[in-house]
């Protein structure tokens, strides 16, 4: 009889320390996401079981982000942090220490294919890895997992929300391959505040060029715009795009020494609020593509 209770008291205590961490049923898994693109993707997926808070806002550059005391004690907080990965938050290693917590970090670009940075670039790989919509694919299926694993009881639900949100973005990526086939391939090129859209460019076929390598934390040197310009003019590139985190104004020099028309702006890496026209991921990427369009079509 004594030896059949301290089983029982075992077992007790050993299924404790399986679910200690555990979200209850009825509480939210906290989660931070490094930016808002990527806050975006794990609502998706995560549904009302999710509370998510992104460290860097919207229309702000993650590149050159300091993060802040505040941000220690939220990832302290939660149960996940989901980050891009690829060298995109070089500042995130040191806050997650700092803060202490226990959180679980989920590389978002796991198993994704890196692109090479473009010669004579500070960096070796491109992380902006989700302007492909095939890869933002990839970052749902991590995040699938990742949320599966600390709250098991809910993985049916995460892999249905996963499931749905797969096909939303499977339609769109058809959507932007039948728009981009409507641009005469000559007019195919424009140019970037920095080199943001590499993975679009594989995907897709528009040949971007940006005076700023893969990052915004350096700024360009005269021989670069130098050449830009002089490519503009040789290859007759229709227009230029501003970009909702960069400052306007080099492209707007560009613009005036060569007559290349600003084509409006695109949405690199981060997404706007819920006012803006790209609150959402799929937002951003169909905005871009009609502008891109718009500009480039006639």
């Amino acid at each position: 009889m004594m030896l059949s209770r301290a089983l029982l008291v075992a077992s007790i205590l050993f299924a404790g320390l399986l679910v200690e961490g555990a979200p209850r049923a009825d509480e939210r898994v906290k989660v931070v996401a490094t930016f808002t693109i990527i806050a975006d993707l794990v609502r998706n997926v995560g549904g009302d079981r999710v509370d998510v808070v992104a460290l860097v806002g919207p229309d702000a550059d993650a590149h050159v982000y300091t993060p802040s005391p505040a941000d220690a004690k939220t990832i302290a907080a939660a149960k996940l942090v989901v980050v891009n990965g690829l060298g995109f938050e070089g500042w995130l290693p040191r806050i997650v220490k700092s803060s202490g917590g226990t959180a679980r970090v989920v590389v978002a670009t796991e198993g994704i294919n890196p692109l090479k940075e473009a010669p004579g670039g500070h960096h070796s790989v491109d992380p902006h890895a989700w302007q492909s919509v095939t890869n933002a694919k990839i970052y749902v299926e991590n995040i699938r997992r990742a949320l599966a694993a600390i709250d098991a009881a809910f993985a049916d639900s995460y892999g249905a929300n996963a499931a749905r949100y797969a096909a939303e973005l499977d339609a769109l990526d058809r959507d932007v391959r039948a728009t981009v086939a409507r641009i005469p391939e000559p007019r195919r090129k424009v140019i970037s505040t920095h080199g943001a859209f590499g993975y679009f460019a594989a995907a897709y076929g528009v040949d971007f060029i940006a005076p700023q390598g893969v990052s915004t934390d350096s700024e360009p040197s005269a021989r670069d715009i130098a050449r830009i310009i002089a490519q503009i003019r040789k290859e007759k590139i229709p227009a230029v795009f501003l970009e909702n985190i960069s400052d306007p104004r080099l492209i707007r020099r560009i613009a005036a020494e060569t007559g290349a028309k600003i084509g409006g702006t695109l949405y690199s890496d981060s997404l706007t609020d819920e006012k803006g026209p790209a609150p959402t991921y799929i937002d951003m990427v169909r905005h871009n593509i009609k502008t891109l369009q718009d500009a480039l079509e006639k």
